[in-house]
Order: C-alpha cells, then sequence, then structure tokens
C-alpha cells in the first residue's frame, strides 16, 4: 500500500496519466490513432527529442539551463554527415560528433560554473555562434545523398515495428535513471539543483557537477544530431531550429521543475512523447501542422505556470508549518514568569 501511494505521488505519473488522457482523447475522435501501429509509431518518433531532452534534463536538475542544444544537433548532423558522404568511415564520424557536442558543452559548462555567467545568456550566444558555424560549414547548401546503409539504420525494427534506436535509447534512460537515483555522485545533479550552497558545504563538487551536466547535455544532442541524419536522410542549415524549445517542454511535461533539484529522465522520455507526438495529433484530429510551434508554446506556458503555483504553494505550505513548530516550541511569555 505504501509502494503504491508512493508511486500515485511521483511527478511521473501526472505525466503518465496526462499522455493516457491525450491519447485517450484523440482516439475517441478518430479510433486510428489507437491502433497498435500508430501509437509505436508516436515512440519512435519522439526517438530525438527523447534524447534532447534527457540531455538537457541533467542541465536543468542544477537548476541551469542550455538553449544551444539545437545548434550542437545541426551542427553534429551536418558535419558527421559530410564525413559520411565522403567516404568516412562512420566510426571516425560518430567519434568526431560526439566529440563536437562534448567540446560545445564543455564550453557551456566552463562559462556557466566557473565563470557564473547566466546560463541563458551564455548559451544563448553559444547557439548564436554554433548557428553561424554551420552555415559556414555548409555554405548555406543542403548535404544531401547519405549513404543508402545509414539511412536504414533508422528503419531497423525489433519487437513489431519499434526501432532499434528507440529500444537503444529506452535502455540508456533506463540505465541513467538507476544511475541517478541509486548511485552517490548520481545524486549529485539534483543536490546541486535544490541547494547549491549547502551541497558545497557537505563537500559536493558543484562547479564540476554542472560542467558534467553541460558535458552530458552537449553530447546527447550531438548523439540527437547522428539519428536526426539517419531519420531525415538530409541536413539543411535550419536542422534542429527550435527543438530546444521542445525539449524544454518535454522537461516541464514530465515533471522537471524549471527552478532545478526535481526531476527524473523518465519524466523527460514521457514528455517527449507528449512533444513528439503533437504533429502526429493534429493530422489525425484534421488539423494543419502549422500550428505546431504554438501548441508547443501554449503547452510549456501553461505548464510552467501551473509548476510555479505548485512551488509557491507548497513553499508557503512548508513555511507555514516550520513558523506553527517553533510556535509550538516556544513557551509564551506568561508561562515564563510563572516557571520563576
Amino acid at each position: 500500500m505504501n509502494f503504491v501511494k508512493k508511486t500515485a505521488k511521483m511527478r511521473e505519473m501526472s505525466s503518465l496519466l496526462f499522455l493516457v488522457i491525450l491519447f485517450g482523447t484523440v482516439g475517441i475522435f478518430n479510433p486510428g490513432f489507437l491502433t497498435p501501429t500508430s501509437l509505436i509509431n508516436c515512440l519512435n518518433d519522439s526517438v530525438v527529442f527523447t534524447l534532447l531532452a534527457c540531455g538537457i534534463a541533467f542541465t536543468i536538475f542544477t537548476g541551469e539551463i542550455d538553449v544551444s542544444i539545437g545548434a550542437t544537433l545541426g551542427l553534429t548532423a551536418a558535419v558527421s554527415s559530410t564525413m559520411l558522404v565522403n567516404g568516412s568511415s562512420w566510426i571516425v564520424a560518430v567519434i568526431v560528433g560526439i566529440i563536437i557536442g562534448a567540446v560545445i558543452g564543455a564550453l557551456n559548462g566552463w562559462g556557466v560554473a566557473y565563470l557564473g555567467i547566466p546560463s541563458l545568456i551564455f548559451t544563448l550566444g553559444t547557439n548564436g555562434i554554433v548557428r553561424g558555424l554551420i552555415y559556414v560549414y555548409t555554405k548555406g547548401a543542403w548535404v544531401e545523398n547519405l549513404p543508402a546503409w545509414f539511412t536504414r539504420l533508422s528503419q531497423f525494427k525489433i519487437a513489431g515495428n519499434l526501432t532499434v534506436y528507440y529500444a537503444i535509447i529506452l535502455a540508456v534512460v533506463i540505465v541513467l535513471s538507476i544511475i541517478l537515483a541509486k548511485t552517490r555522485k548520481g545524486k549529485y545533479f539534483i543536490a546541486v539543483g535544490d541547494n547549491a550552497s549547502g551541497a558545497t558545504l557537505v563537500g559536493i563538487p558543484t562547479n564540476k557537477t554542472k560542467l558534467l551536466a553541460y558535458v552530458l547535455s552537449g553530447v546527447f544532442a550531438a548523439v540527437a544530431g547522428l539519428i536526426y541524419s539517419s531519420r531525415i536522410g538530409f541536413i539543411t542549415p535550419t536542422a534542429g531550429n527550435g527543438y530546444e524549445l521542445r525539449a524544454i517542454a518535454a522537461c516541464v511535461l514530465g515533471g522537471i521543475s524549471l527552478s532545478g533539484g526535481l526531476g527524473s529522465l523518465i519524466g523527460a522520455s514521457i514528455g517527449a512523447i507528449i512533444m513528439s507526438s503533437v504533429s502526429r495529433i493534429l493530422v489525425f484530429l484534421g488539423f494543419s501542422s502549422d500550428y505546431d510551434n504554438t501548441i508547443t508554446g501554449i503547452l510549456l506556458i501553461t505548464i510552467v505556470v501551473v509548476d510555479a503555483l505548485t512551488q509557491n504553494r507548497s513553499a508557503t505550505k512548508n513555511r507555514r508549518q516550520r513558523l506553527m513548530a517553533r510556535t509550538a516550541l516556544t513557551p509564551a511569555r506568561g508561562d515564563k514568569q510563572h516557571e520563576h
């Protein structure tokens, strides 16, 4: 019974409930949406956003943000795809892509953690620089004619229509979630976001933790860029543009607090499924996919407002409880005089 109550209170359960209600509602208007093939396609379509959401989740856990992940995806996709088109080994292309993501992440982590620059400002600047590098590198042209074997990888399926990409990423998310929840160093991310000063006092390397969070964010964005290339089959200079907004929205929908110190990768993954399914839902409901960004913005603002109100209410309740406890423990002045 205690396990059931504890599970029901998990923020991820609210996200999962929202996902079920959303899909169920769409199914009422168009039963075709609830077919096994359609539902599995929703999972397959969420691969890129799951990676981006889980990557940026590490920075949000620490109370920071990274709005450069969309550009990181684009640069990684452009460079690695060009290497494949030119005949380079896929191993080299993958390693180069991951190094690009790690370097960009390390740069962001250095600026935020060690220079003390606000994360929104610094990563926004990084976004502009990286986006400019994409145009310089590609000279404004598309990267096309990727090897057929590379694009076919995205169609490789296991367990029915579930792609191997999603299966692998799901396994990675589960393993990382266990590490974050069960290991001492894994808990550092949440601890830093919950109380950075307190974390430092108890010996947690706050700056190094934030640096690692940004490196992981960059690496996840790089891997997302590689998978994006395989799924799409071509790269434009604007690849990944605006994806950071959807990744942040996925995290918030998944129960991760933007103030840090609260949430999980499982929640981010559930939020990613919701965000990546918006376009498909619009099609099944007979609307144009042009509303995609508008709905994304509405969802983000709504959930952020609800989260802020909930946290403020919780903080007020906790302060009231602490005040009541202190008042109860403090003898009244008359009682003190009577004792003397």
